[in-house]
């Protein structure tokens, strides 16, 4: 199993090739040059300066690269509307230019020959599982999906996993669409079904904390795409920190944005995601109840 490095990010200003929306969410196409799409991975993701320089709103927003087209020179986001930023970004129209950053991340990792894995994801965490997917398959591999969301119009993506392989899942909590339920309810099948040894994951944290439960009692890897909300993207703030066992068993806090996204799921300390936890190297230092060494 490789781990990719991460490549040297490029600020640019992009122009906007597509903006539309795709059920409950905006595709956006941007001409980022063919330099900075031959060096995007599945698993990346962008950063966006949103409003201008004369903008109250002073934090980039941090998206999930769905594709990325070096011979078209572009890159493709999606995302959902969910305050001032992406409402101002959804405002956007073709030609606008936005002030972007990327590739950022380090993406998932990829097996040299033939795997098989299972793809699971919620609502629009499932944009870079495609790409990745694609590249499985390029090695000989094999691949299974599980999508899942809330309702119908928040599912991404399921016709573009039925075009890649015939063992898609689908479930959605109100029974909309697929079955009624949560992706880890036909997740141990499909891992059963494919003979799977790897499990790739994006989307809210108890899903991914249940994945990887699943995928480790089945004896597979599990590699998760956290969605930490980053206020810089490029490891400066330390706002998107989680708690993560390192190879010595040490617990430190890692940086989502540069350490991940993507994290070998047993690793992270899903329990303990937002707190101080106890054991965390350094964290002492931090505890303003600390008694002094005398």
């Amino acid at each position: 199993m490789s781990r990719q490095s991460r490549p040297t990010p490029t600020q640019s200003s992009a122009e906007i090739l597509a903006l539309e929306p795709v059920g409950a969410y905006h595709r956006l196409v941007l001409d980022t040059g063919s330099d900075v799409a031959a060096r995007v991975s599945p698993g990346h993701f962008a950063a966006l300066a949103i409003g201008g320089r004369d903008s109250s709103m002073l934090l980039r927003r941090a998206f999930s690269i769905h594709r990325a087209d070096p011979g078209a020179g572009s890159i493709e986001l999606v995302f959902a509307v969910h305050g001032r930023g992406t409402k101002a970004l959804a405002a956007h129209h073709v030609g606008d230019s936005v002030d972007l950053i990327a590739p950022l991340g380090t993406p998932f990792p990829l097996s040299g020959g033939p795997v098989a894995a299972v793809l699971v994801a919620g609502g629009y965490g499932s944009a870079p599982m495609f790409g990745l997917a694609e590249q499985i398959l390029d090695r000989g591999g094999r691949v299974g999906f599980v999508l899942g969301a809330a309702s119908a119009d928040k599912l991404f993506g399921v016709g573009l996993a039925r075009a890649l392989t015939p063992h898609v899942a689908v479930t959605t909590d109100d029974g909309s669409y697929g079955s009624k339920g949560r992706v880890t309810d036909p997740l141990p099948g499909m891992i059963r079904e494919l003979g799977a040894t790897e499990v790739h994951s994006c989307g809210p944290m108890p899903m991914l904390r249940a994945v990887t439960e699943i995928a480790t009692a089945y004896g597979a890897r599990s590699h998760t795409a956290v969605e930490e909300a980053m206020a810089c993207g490029i490891g400066i703030c330390m706002t998107c920190v989680l708690p993560v066992v390192g190879e010595d068993g040490v617990t430190r806090f890692e940086r989502s944005c540069t350490a991940g996204p993507v994290f070998d799921g047993t690793k992270v300390r899903w329990e303990d995601a937002g707190t101080l936890p106890a054991g965390l190297e350094g964290a002492d230092a931090m505890n303003p109840h600390r008694v002094p060494a005398r």
